[in-house]
């Protein structure tokens, strides 16, 4: 089976939603036990010891991490935004259930890809919106609406 490169990008994107769900749920739990701000530290070393075996153990990089300083300052800010997402998913999951959380997580990362693409923020592609993606960014949002309990 031949996958075309926007389906196989949309199939990637689609197994980063579920991961995402996954790991909220697993931070929640984690957070239960010893604190959100732990829970952070926590997620952010074991990735980071995870990263360290494929990039220096397995090899796996590109090879280019010595042209990190040629990166616009503003793209380190990545991890910093990473402590917040893990935090704050945490944070919502046990007082809303993974469901809602995830909607309305679904529903700002649409709103706001919409205004990064329009803007071409942070060095993307500008991709203008056009009412089709409001109608959507609506529709999203009611059916997030239909699925909270």
């Amino acid at each position: 089976m031949d996958i075309s490169g926007n389906t196989l990008a949309l199939l990637l994107a689609f197994v980063s939603g579920v991961l995402m769900a996954v790991q909220g749920a697993l931070n929640a739990g984690l957070s239960k036990v010893i604190g959100l701000l732990e829970t952070t530290f926590v997620v952010h070393i074991t990735g980071t010891i995870l990263i360290l075996l494929l990039l220096f153990g397995m090899k796996m990089g590109k090879g280019n991490l010595s042209a990190f300083a040629e990166a616009p300052w503003y793209v380190y800010l990545g991890g910093v935004v990473g402590v917040g997402i893990i935090y704050l998913v945490a944070a919502s999951i046990p007082e809303v259930g993974a469901a809602n959380a995830t909607t309305a997580i679904i529903v700002g990362q649409v709103l706001t890809a919409i205004l990064i693409d329009h803007f071409g923020a942070f060095g993307l592609a500008q991709i203008s919106y056009g009412w089709n993606q409001i109608l959507g960014l609506v529709l999203l949002a009611i059916g997030g609406k239909l699925l909270l309990s």
